[in-house]
């Protein structure tokens, strides 16, 4: 069997090893690039991957992750269920598993993977054997939603509708190799069908009991994401303003690292303009409250890194507080 480890001699063990050990199963895509370069400037954590020939190599692959303390699969779903199924069958040489695929983000079993979506959350990632890396849209949607059902502003059956904009580094190689060659739109709308694979996902951890329309986007730039959600101040419990909506957002993150709600009175506001490529390369989530009194409406955006707080950045956050190295 031909391994290759970045960090340490071969031949150590998660029992032996000095340092704890990673293993990204499937490094080579957009997310797994991104994870591997991260934790390349990490020296607390050894990274140990399998030779390219050995890929497919069940045996090779299972005697891997036996040396490790977390797997971190950044595979397509079904391959993602395949080999929690392996890892399940390994007793008690089984490694903790952070999946970065759909396959996982609603099951019961599994700790969902946003440390800042309620008090006690990172508590159970750190202890959970099992844990789901959330998508880039629901974090967005999520994080914006989540604390405002919990504070009662809005109610769980609220119909819902969240607009959102991202580059076209997480639509995938096919439509990475398409922008990129040249033949992408500008612009484009897309899952007109109401099926997109996030609005489980999204509904579940936002507490949302009225499934949410959801319209997202891709445009013509690399990595960066907005994620909008209009509402009518006076179809909510008590007809808040946008300044209630901001106080529920800023107590329920006070002391976040990685969750910054912006003050009301910001760029955007007077500017009344917003980009989303401000947090590349960044695990920061910006959530900001637009409102007008005028016409008792608010938006709600959250800004983020789609490959970053919403993907690659998330599961090593994650990973580190498996690993108890937070």
């Amino acid at each position: 069997m031909t391994l290759v480890d970045s960090k340490q001699p071969q031949g150590h063990t998660k029992l032996s090893a000095r340092k704890p050990a990673v293993f990204v199963d499937g490094e080579a895509g957009t997310t797994g690039l991104g994870i591997r370069q991260r934790l390349d400037a990490q020296d607390d954590v050894a990274v140990k991957s399998i030779a390219p020939e050995k890929r497919k190599d069940a045996n090779a692959k299972r005697a891997l992750m036996e040396e490790v303390d977390v797997v971190v699969l950044c595979l397509p779903d079904q391959a993602a269920r395949e080999t929690v199924a392996v890892i399940d069958g390994m007793g008690n040489a089984a490694p903790k598993v952070l999946d970065a695929s759909t396959a996982h983000r609603v099951a019961p079993d599994w700790v969902y993977g946003f440390p800042e979506l309620a008090p006690g959350q990172a508590d159970k990632i750190r202890t959970a054997r099992k844990v789901s890396n959330p998508g880039c849209y629901p974090t967005g949607a999520v994080a914006l939603i989540r604390p405002l059902v919990d504070a009662g502003l809005v109610p769980a059956d609220y119909p819902i509708t969240i607009n959102a904009v991202s580059g076209y580094s997480g639509g995938g190689k096919s439509m990475i190799a398409e922008f990129e060659g040249g033949t992408g739109p500008s612009f484009e709308l897309y899952g007109l069908g109401f099926e997109h694979k996030h609005l489980p996902e999204t509904q579940l951890h936002a507490k949302l009991t009225r499934r949410p329309i959801f319209v997202p986007s891709v445009g013509d730039y690399r990595q960066g994401m907005l994620v909008s959600v209009p509402l009518h101040l006076d179809t909510l419990p008590g007809a808040p303003g946008g300044g209630d909506l901001h106080a529920a957002l800023a107590k329920y993150y006070a002391g976040s690292t990685y969750v910054e709600v912006m003050p009301l009175d910001n760029a955007a506001t007077k500017s009344g303009r917003l980009e989303p490529e401000a947090l590349n390369d960044t695990n920061m989530l910006e959530l900001y409250v637009f409102g007008s009194e005028k016409y008792h409406q608010a938006l709600l955006v959250a800004r983020l890194d789609n490959l970053g707080k919403g993907a690659s950045g998330a599961a090593v956050q994650n990973m580190r507080l498996m690993l108890e190295l937070d």
